[in-house]
């Protein structure tokens, strides 16, 4: 059954790649939105957030003497490859519980950037990609906390925000290594942190001027034909927290608080059946023993993710990137068994009631029958499951 359930996974993942080429070439050729223009960030005019592959791109198109906007399309496409495979790589070593099958098509995971274009090939596709590089190489290996520091600086040079999901990966450390007193294991793990929150506090105490700005801007006009805009363009216009967050208090609403509420609950639904069913087997580990029921440590990882929805509007984005790192430590804990997952209390929740036609239906308006907007001011998208073959069939037709 489970290789049976490995062939639709791939169908799947396939399917939703394929649609990913599609409508980031159109975008390419068309778009003029935050998918390229956040590729764009550059080093040219000095450091600054982002840049790291956008300068990448820029010596590729330099090298190959091609365009860049071009190599920016083939990185992205070569990135979102490689995430699918490593993704299927992970997954097909579960086993497919109803409520983890559920778990995997929540259409706030796989198929949200497919769903919500704009949110396609992000610059955080890439740090999931390091993340299930970084997963896969062995735990025993030699260089496994070196490839950590190196995952951890490459993330916050690429995406920032990622620091506020930094507790939470802390916390998958410490199982990972099996961390119960505060010893040298410890102390690697915590150092290992220290190059990227430095590179983190650079960003924050120096961020780019507008004659740096100016320069990038210029390179980016005169070498290649391209408009600093959007992403790029606000590089200058947004700085501290404090200003961010004052930016964003126009736009709350108890509308907005009770649909995103709604959003998470019934998004990660699935998954929180999984946490509230699974225990560690190591009830000794560092700050998990002080719980009565340890996987509720995870609850405290989470918190700082707050800060990241009270600093930027794009809401939709956060939940997806929030279930994304989410279900990939769970699922990794699962895999190699740091969790056990008790069946029994499992298998008496009401999904698994629901028998035949009826959960088809169920999965079928659950997994593709709704998907968030990008930002908060968007309502809630009905049938991503028919609007994305429809978008692709419409696009030939014309």
């Amino acid at each position: 059954m489970n290789k049976k359930l490995d062939i639709y996974l791939l169908i799947y993942l396939l399917t939703l790649l394929i649609f990913s080429y599609f409508f980031l070439f159109i975008k390419h050729n068309v778009g003029n939105d935050s998918t390229i223009s956040e590729w764009l960030i550059n080093y040219e005019g000095g450091f600054t957030k982002r840049g790291l592959i956008g300068q990448i791109a820029i010596e590729l198109s330099r090298y190959f003497q091609t365009n860049l906007r071009w190599m920016i399309f083939l990185l992205q496409s070569f990135t979102l490859t490689l995430y699918f495979i490593l993704l299927f790589n992970l997954l097909k070593h579960l086993h497919y519980e109803r409520i983890i099958i559920l778990s995997i098509f929540t259409p706030i995971f796989i198929l949200y950037p497919v769903a919500e274009i704009e949110v396609l090939a992000r610059k955080e596709v890439i740090v999931f990609t390091l993340f299930l590089t970084y997963l896969f190489i062995p735990r025993n290996s030699n260089y496994k906390i070196f490839s950590f520091t190196i995952f951890l600086v490459l993330a916050i040079l690429i995406w920032e925000p990622i620091v506020f999901f930094f507790p939470l990966i802390f916390l998958f450390e410490i199982i990972e290594n099996k961390i119960e007193n505060i010893d040298k294991k410890l102390i690697k793990l915590i150092l290992s942190f220290l190059p990227s929150f430095l590179i983190a506090l650079l960003i924050i105490f120096d961020p780019i001027t507008p004659e740096q700005h100016k320069i990038m801007a210029l390179t980016l006009k005169n070498e290649f034909g391209e408009s600093c805009y959007m992403s790029c363009g606000r590089l200058i216009t947004v700085s501290s927290i404090a200003q961010q967050f004052q930016g964003q208090i126009e736009r709350y609403s108890l509308e907005v608080f009770v649909r995103y509420s709604l959003i998470i609950f019934i998004g990660f639904f699935p998954l929180f059946i999984l946490f509230r069913n699974s225990k560690l087997n190591n009830k000794k580990l560092f700050l998990f023993k002080n719980f009565n029921n340890p996987i509720n440590t995870f609850y405290l990882g989470v918190l700082p993710v707050s800060v990241l929805f009270a600093m930027g509007f794009d809401w939709g984005r956060w939940v997806n990137i929030f279930y994304v790192i989410l279900a990939l430590i769970y699922f990794q804990l699962l895999i190699k068994e740091h969790l056990t997952l008790n069946l029994e209390t499992l298998r008496q929740n009401f999904l698994y009631k629901i028998k035949g036609k009826a959960f088809v239906i169920l999965f079928i308006l659950f997994c593709f029958g709704w998907n968030p907007k990008t930002v908060i001011t968007g309502d809630v998208a009905s049938f991503p499951g028919y609007r994305i073959p429809y978008k692709v069939f419409k696009t030939l037709s014309n």
